[in-house]
């Protein structure tokens, strides 16, 4: 989900005990650019020891398009990103003056730090990879839950039915088909059907 500051562009070791995530205000769609432009200013001023990461939250989307299947990136809170970092006159000065930033979110004019349930569910279950931090892909569905749908494609193929259950991570769903007369569970990859 985000972007991710690793130990060379971080004095990790002599951090201090002062960090907390607080979330950042910025230019939707540069969301990049600014990140990068933080970490230079950051290492121009020489406060690396005062920031640990800066994130910009992320998830991958599955789509099928005619057939083929594809990957792509899309930010979870455009306008939005995440920095570890402990707040003082300095860093919140440099973070406020780079350009593209708007504001630490909070009350009055005081940024508040993310609390531990909402850090935990940014970053919890996520793995690393270069320059972004990433959940597991999600399956984007064409369809929901109570939908009628005609199955395309494989053994079911025609057959009509209604949306049981969505699976995103797996991308497979589950239709209620009528088979001689009984109302059956079929489990169906999500680009099998087609809503009616």
């Amino acid at each position: 989900m985000g972007v991710v500051m690793d130990e060379r562009d971080v004095a990790a070791e002599s951090a201090p005990d002062g960090l907390q995530w607080y979330v950042l205000k910025v230019q939707s769609n540069r969301e990049r650019s600014i990140r990068e432009s933080l970490l230079r200013r950051i290492k121009r001023e020489g406060l690396e020891e005062y920031f640990r990461e800066i994130v910009i939250p992320t998830e991958k989307i599955v789509e099928t398009k005619g057939g083929k299947r594809r990957v792509r990136e899309q930010k979870l809170f455009p306008g939005y990103m995440m920095v570890h970092m402990e707040l003082n006159d300095e860093t919140w000065y440099l973070v406020r003056d780079t350009s593209g930033v708007g504001d630490f979110t909070g009350a009055a004019g005081k940024p508040i730090p993310m609390e531990e349930h909402e850090i935990s569910r940014m970053l919890g279950k996520e793995e690393e990879t270069e320059g972004t931090r990433t959940a597991q892909p999600v399956v984007k569905f064409g369809v929901e839950v109570g939908d009628t749908v005609k199955v395309k494609d494989g053994p079911f193929e025609s057959f009509e039915g209604v949306v049981d259950s969505l699976d995103e991570t797996s991308g497979r769903l589950k239709i209620m088909v009528e088979i001689f007369g009984r109302s059956t569970e079929v489990e169906l990859e999500h680009w099998q059907v087609e809503k009616v």
